[in-house]
């Protein structure tokens, strides 16, 4: 049977729904950050940031194609089910009541309210404002409504809009001259790799593990079948996706930088975003941009707790869909009041462990049809995840907080992970060792395979 050729307005379709998934306004403060961070390094660390930010989450998306993967369980399932399982829940863990969820919250705090407040008033504030932002998530949450999807129609057009306003008011009225700012001490060697690691705070490769299913669902249902062709389709609607955020992400870093040249290094990208938007739109300005942000946030803390409630529905075999976003939300909201720089610190060591296991799988999927026909695919799997696993032990131990990475058995590990892997100072330890690991599977894999 012939496939179907889909048309442009398809096309259009596909790279709209990517957009909606790619791209979050709690992920435009990650970029600012890394422009101050890496100063007149910034072009290299922006290439690094938008690998994990950008290119590889859209590389997830059609892993799950190839792989014929329902999902970020589907595909951890080639390593096996105990493994399946336990990846999942945390990886639901984590973009949904113990950090992404919770952030959404800090980061309409930061851009919105904190700007206007007496910083004494900070704690209370937080907590009464993520209070508030929670108590809507739960009562839209209970029953999607179509109501979040309208609003979500308006706002992101609006909201594109007020933020390309205020990249052309930094590029046409610059802050500062990027050349003249100096990176900070870890950006002034290894900015690309830097900016590499820093894009596993948007989540984005994670998020795209599980939820990308929904965008090969869509291409299915528009007439075409064959995995191939499914992947292909949406590479040709993803590319104008691709490259708006690569331009998005891109000016945002370029504006932090800039922005050095009035303001002070900020402790994250939420107070730099909040002191540029007010540096060019005043507080009439920078409140319509972070009312904006919030709605955004919102929107996306509500599909993230539905979304979960029902994962952890069928993982867990227990409790209902309201019990469950009534515990997220809570949840949620207790650890949104460590604040925003508390919260990213926090999920270093975690993020270090998921990222190079999704990187892994992710690059496996895209292979997995030539693997599958060629070798004992479940090897290959459970060679490279050990491997990235075990190799990335160092880096996660060196961004352990309250003061675990300062223990002596802690600094040994570190030591002997950075004196003997290379990159392992830039927290990609993990990578060498794990494509070795990959490389020797491939060969004992194929042999199986023949006996």
């Amino acid at each position: 049977m012939r496939e179907k050729k889909l048309a442009f307005t398809d096309y259009i379709f596909i790279g709209t729904l990517l957009f909606g998934m790619l791209f979050g306004a709690g992920n435009l403060i990650f970029p600012v950050h890394l422009g101050q961070l890496a100063g007149k390094h910034v072009n290299l660390a922006s290439l690094g940031f938008m690998i994990t930010g950008v290119g590889l989450p859209f590389l997830a998306i059609i892993a799950l194609a190839l792989s014929k993967s329902q999902g970020v369980y589907d595909l951890a399932q080639n390593v096996g089910d105990k493994f399946a399982w336990i990846f999942t829940a945390v990886l639901y863990l984590t973009i949904g009541p113990i950090f992404a969820l919770p952030r959404t919250a800090t980061v309409s705090f930061e851009v919105g309210i904190l700007p206007n407040i007496d910083p004494a008033q900070r704690s209370w504030m937080l907590a009464v404002f993520s209070g508030f932002f929670f108590l809507l998530v739960w009562y839209f949450s209970r029953k999607p409504s179509g109501v979040m999807v309208v609003i979500g129609k308006i706002l992101t057009p609006l909201f594109l809009m007020v933020l390309g306003l205020l990249l052309a008011m930094a590029l046409i009225f610059p802050l500062g001259k990027v050349a003249e700012i100096a990176p900070q001490a870890s950006y002034r060697s290894g900015a690309f790799l830097q900016g590499f690691t820093q894009g596993y705070n948007t989540m984005d490769v994670l998020a795209c593990l599980a939820f990308g299913v929904v965008i090969n669902d869509a291409v299915r249902n528009l007439g075409v079948k064959k995995e191939t062709q499914i992947a292909l389709d949406t590479i040709k609607g993803g590319i104008f996706t691709i490259a708006l955020m690569i331009i998005i992400y891109g000016l945002l870093a370029l504006v932090g930088a800039m922005s050095l040249g009035r303001f002070t290094f900020s402790e994250n990208g939420g107070i730099t975003l909040a002191q540029i938007s007010q540096a060019y739109f005043g507080k009439l300005g920078s409140w319509v941009l972070a009312i904006l942000v919030t709605l955004a946030c919102l929107k996306t803390a509500i599909g993230l707790v539905s979304s979960c409630s029902e994962t952890f529905m069928q993982l867990f075999k227990r409790g209902s869909y309201p019990q469950y976003v009534a515990g997220i939300s809570l949840v949620s909201w207790l650890i949104a009041n460590v604040g925003l720089t508390q919260l990213i610190a926090l999920s270093q060591p975690l993020l270090l462990l998921l990222y190079p296991l999704a990187i892994t799988m992710t690059i496996l999927g895209c292979c997995h049809r030539f693997l599958v026909s060629r070798f004992e695919v479940k090897v290959v799997y459970r060679w490279a995840c050990t491997a990235a696993v075990i190799f990335s032990l160092g880096d996660i131990v060196a961004a352990l907080p309250f003061g675990l990475a300062s223990l002596t058995v802690s600094k040994s590990l570190v030591a002997l992970s950075q004196g003997f892997l290379p990159l392992a100072s830039l927290s990609l330890g993990w990578l060498i060792p794990t494509i070795v690991a990959t490389i020797i599977a491939l060969f004992f894999a194929h042999k199986k395979a023949n006996n």
